[in-house]
Formats: C-alpha cells, sequence, structure tokens
C-alpha cells in the first residue's frame, strides 16, 4: 500500500491554469491545497495508447518485453500505456496478447507504466496501406475477433473499414469496448464516415490511428480519411509529433479542427532510448539514424520518440503548456474511457510528472508510487 505523500509546486489544474500549491495523494490524489510556493511544474502523468517498444523490448516478445518497454517509458514520464501489436502471423499476434494478458495477471510492471490492455495494431489492415506493417494482413472474421475478445486484453484496435468484415468487426469491437481505430487504410471519406457513425450510434469510442500517416491526404474533392476523422465532432486523432511523420502545419491543421480531441502517441518501438544504429520492428530490419527510424527501402518505421519529448514538441510549434498536457494526458485517458486519470483532480489517480522549467522530467509517480530514475 503506498504511504501518504505530498508534492509541492506548480500543479496544473482541471481547466488549464497553474497554481501554486501541494498535491496530498496515497494511490489516489486526496487534496490539493493553494498555496504561496514557487517550485517545479506538476503535470498528470502521460497516456500512450500507441507504442510497440522502448529500451530494447518490444510487444511482440511477449510479457517480458512488454515490462522492459514499460519502464523504459515511464523514466519519460508516461504512467499509462497500451503495447501495440505488429501485423504478423496470427498465431505470434495472439501470443503477442498473451504476453500482455499476462502482465495485467501479475499486477503491472514494478518500476513501470499501468498497462491497461494491449492496441491489436493489424492485422485487419489493407495491404495497400502497409506503411512499416509486414504483409500479414487478415480478414476481421467474427472467428479472430471472436479469438481476441476472449483474451479479454485489448483496448483499441486498429482496422481498415473498407477490408471484408471491417465494418461488422468494427461494430463487435465497440460493444466489446474496445476504442476502434481507422487506420492503415485505403478507404474513401465516405466509407470511414460510415464507419465512424456506425461506431458512434453503438455506444463506441474511435480513433485516427496516428493521423495523416498510411491514409493519404485531404484534398478539395476528396477529404480522404484525414478530412473524415476531423470533421466528425467525436473521433479523436493520433498523432506522432516526432518531427518526422509530420510537418508541424499538418499537426496544427488538425489541432485547428481537433484541438480537444488530438491525443500525442509515440509509436515507439524497440529502439526507442537506444540511440541511433540497428534494430528491427515486427521481424523487419531497422536502421535508426538521426533519431529517424527506417526500413531497408527508407520509408519510416515506427519512431524512437518518448512523451515527453512529444510534449516539449507541441510547445516549440507554439501549443500552450497545459493544452499539449491535456494532448498527452486527459484526451488520451478519455479516448479510452479511463475516467480514473488524465487530470488532476481529487479521487482520479496519482498519476503524476514532475517537470523543471526546461520540461525535463525529474520525477514520475505511478497510482502513487515514486519510480527509481
Amino acid at each position: 500500500m503506498t504511504s501518504p505523500s505530498s508534492l509541492s509546486g506548480r500543479l496544473l489544474l482541471p481547466g488549464g491554469s497553474f497554481v501554486s500549491g501541494t498535491l496530498h495523494f496515497g494511490t489516489h490524489i486526496t487534496a490539493l491545497e493553494e498555496g504561496p510556493i514557487n517550485g517545479p511544474l506538476i503535470l498528470p502523468g502521460f497516456v500512450d495508447t500507441h507504442l510497440h517498444g522502448g529500451g530494447g523490448g518490444d510487444a511482440m516478445d511477449g510479457a517480458e518485453g512488454v515490462r522492459t518497454l514499460a519502464r523504459l517509458h515511464a523514466r519519460h514520464g508516461t504512467t499509462t500505456l497500451l503495447p501495440t501489436t505488429m501485423t504478423n502471423p496470427w498465431d505470434k499476434v495472439l501470443a503477442a496478447l498473451r504476453g500482455v494478458r499476462e502482465v495485467m495477471d501479475a499486477g503491472g510492471v514494478p518500476g513501470g507504466a499501468d498497462v491497461p490492455g494491449a492496441h491489436l495494431e493489424g492485422p485487419f489492415i489493407s495491404p495497400q496501406r502497409l506503411g512499416a506493417q509486414p504483409p500479414c494482413t487478415l480478414a476481421p472474421t467474427p472467428e479472430r475477433v471472436a479469438e481476441v475478445l476472449a483474451l479479454d486484453v485489448v483496448s483499441a484496435v486498429t482496422l481498415a473499414p473498407e477490408v471484408e468484415g471491417g465494418l461488422a468487426a468494427a461494430l463487435t469491437f465497440a460493444q466489446a469496448g474496445v476504442r476502434v481505430g481507422i487506420g492503415h487504410t485505403a478507404a474513401d471519406a465516405d466509407t470511414v464516415r460510415a464507419c465512424l457513425q456506425a461506431v458512434h450510434a453503438a455506444g463506441g469510442r474511435t480513433a485516427g490511428t496516428h493521423l495523416f500517416n498510411a491514409m493519404g491526404g485531404i484534398q478539395g474533392r476528396e477529404p480522404g480519411v484525414p478530412g473524415a476523422l476531423l470533421a466528425d465532432p467525436h473521433a479523436f486523432a493520433e498523432m506522432i509529433l516526432d518531427g518526422f511523420h509530420l510537418h508541424p502545419l499538418s499537426f496544427l491543421l488538425a489541432r485547428a479542427a481537433a484541438s480537444e480531441r488530438i491525443l500525442l502517441i509515440t509509436d515507439a518501438m524497440r529502439a526507442a532510448g537506444q540511440g541511433d544504429g540497428e534494430s528491427e520492428l515486427g521481424g523487419q530490419p531497422v536502421t535508426v539514424t538521426g533519431g529517424r527510424a527506417a526500413l531497408a527501402n527508407g520509408s519510416l518505421a515506427g519512431s524512437v520518440l518518448t512523451m515527453d519529448v512529444a510534449l516539449k514538441n507541441a510547445v516549440s510549434v507554439g501549443v500552450p503548456l497545459p493544452e499539449a498536457s491535456r494532448m498527452l494526458s486527459l484526451a488520451p485517458a478519455r479516448s479510452l474511457g479511463l475516467e480514473d486519470r488524465g487530470e488532476l483532480r481529487v479521487g482520479k489517480r496519482a498519476d503524476l510528472v514532475v517537470l523543471n522549467d526546461d520540461l525535463e522530467v525529474q520525477e514520475v509517480y505511478v497510482g502513487g508510487e515514486r519510480l527509481a530514475r
């Protein structure tokens, strides 16, 4: 059990204002006490809904890979994350999901981020929009969807709505409480819009998987997948703000259209935190040079981003810190239906990140437990 603790500094309160004071907490926040205290910045912990690996570990490695990535990203302020699978042979995908379930059943990751579930990215995607995914796509048949749901581990799924059985699978996932992500898709805007509306009518939650990447762009007469996602008032949008996946103006365009629905992700691979050199993603060789991860053909292969750097990048292009914090905490938590975290409010989990004025991580708390750094 976590002993009662307190932190003093500049607290980012719900509503977006900083207030000097003291935060009292055990596993959850118990009180917020204002006072004339000058200290570090105290923000809600970051929630990453989409990452494959880090620190040399990968979700496809099984339970030990999940523990490794959860510890690496926690050191960078991520207090909640969804280990994300790759499009691989079906037995390997199921084995990876069982690895995440094993970690959850064991009570989480000591010294790491909370793992409330997994993100199933593929194999229910378009072979025309693989991006860095291996060519192992499968149709989301009722049998395969049922096999996934029986594991009781998936919190988010990415699928292409135009593939055979795509819409039916989206509805089944939504009815099971799984956030439905539209991504790695060659669909037109009308197909995406129809899928989003059907999922919302069924009470489900939706998101665009790494908006603008592996889905085409926006044109005047062809709004495409990004246009359909940004125009929908309920769909969240993941974005990889690492300096490689997006032009800053594309990010600012999405922010202007859907500021409260933008959530920053890392889409990190096992090389995150490892520096430049050789690595792999989904069994494919990857080279990291100057922080850019690429397949042998030169195309982008995930990222080596961490959420603290994503926060800095958002602020550097003009997003106020409170708004940037929302993109890393409250918006992703709400996209998953996690109402117990994402903001500094009495009764919420004590998932906290302490930053200096240069936005460098000083301390991290997960469920009130201070992590060793």
